[in-house]
């Protein structure tokens, strides 16, 4: 399963199939459960659906993600088993039927987001944590419900958007490269009060990406520290790559977010230069954006447990602790 902060809506693949893409394990027939049960258009999991339609009393949902993937189907609910967990009934999910995009051989999705239709919503979670490993790892990721944060964790004020209660923001108001904080405004980084901007963390984006002014900065400064590297042409959405075949190891500046609390957290080298081809080319993974809306994504959270304590509105980053 995709495991996706930025979304709410948990789906898997359903069987009859008018058009899935490939998965790994075999799709989820409900002829074969028993607790299987479509939900009415007047319940509230179907009002809860940003679209839905109704087709003989019963609710169909649809939801589509920001790099074009979508899912299309009956929204149900079932009982949820995780390996070693106990069950949970009535879980409000989506049997999709039509589902097309980069689910890389998932079965579904599980949404983690804030609103009401989240997993952690609906078995009223106190918190939940993932690791995502790294991804040239043999292991599987892991996702852990009610459980602290460990102790070594960098806590951050998480934040909540009144106007969208899905994105789960951090209070990030700088950024520093080799040591040295960038001279970027923290209002760039701020929510405005009409909901717009701030960022958020994202499982589901590949990429971290910053307000342009952010990245500019950031870019130009980790270029200054590494002008002794060999360079090489920009790859897709990447501007700052380098030649690195004839390397072993190589040194870079490191990078860190900081946070309102006073407090840091310095990114591993290997979440922000990362390998894009099989011949040595590297690159620095950040991205800029149009948009007033910054995200941190999985790229710079592997390897780094990433705990979500709803409770105490706090978000905490433990590196190295898969």
């Amino acid at each position: 399963m995709v495991l996706d902060t930025g979304s709410d809506v948990n789906w898997v693949q359903c069987a009859p199939c008018a058009d899935c893409y490939q998965q790994a394990d075999p799709i989820y027939d409900p002829g074969l459960s028993s607790s299987f049960t479509p939900l009415t258009c007047e319940t509230q999991q179907c009002q809860s659906l940003d679209v839905s339609e109704c087709r003989n009393g019963t609710c169909l949902y649809e939801v589509s993600y920001g790099d074009g993937s979508y899912t299309v189907g009956d929204f149900v609910t079932e009982t949820i088993t995780f390996g070693g967990s106990a069950a949970v009934d009535n879980v409000a999910i989506g049997c999709g039927h039509n589902n097309e995009g980069l689910f890389v051989g998932a079965a579904g999705l599980i949404g983690l987001g804030g609103g009401r239709l989240s997993f952690p919503s609906q078995i009223n979670a106190s918190s939940f944590s993932y690791c995502l490993v790294d991804r040239d790892s043999d292991s599987a990721s892991t996702l852990e419900f009610n459980s602290a944060a460990p102790p070594d964790a960098v806590t951050a004020p998480l934040v909540r958007n009144s106007k969208l209660d899905t994105f789960y923001y951090v209070d990030i108001t700088g950024i520093s490269v080799a040591g040295d904080l960038l001279s970027i405004p923290p209002s760039t980084f701020e929510m405005n009060d009409n909901g717009s901007g701030g960022v958020i963390v994202d499982s589901g984006t590949a990429v971290t990406r910053l307000q342009t002014e952010a990245y500019n900065s950031m870019r130009d400064a980790f270029r200054k520290g590494t002008k002794e590297l060999p360079t090489a042409a920009s790859v897709a959405l990447f501007d700052t790559c380098y030649d690195l075949s004839s390397r072993k190891s190589v040194e870079v500046p490191t990078v860190s977010f900081h946070f309102s609390n006073g407090k840091a957290l310095s990114l591993p080298a290997k979440n922000y230069i990362i390998p894009v081809d099989s011949s040595g080319t590297f690159c620095f993974a950040f991205a800029p954006t149009a948009s007033a809306l910054g995200i941190i994504g999985n790229v710079q959270q592997q390897g780094t447990r990433v705990s979500y304590d709803l409770a105490n509105s706090l978000i905490g980053f433990s590196p190295n602790k898969c």
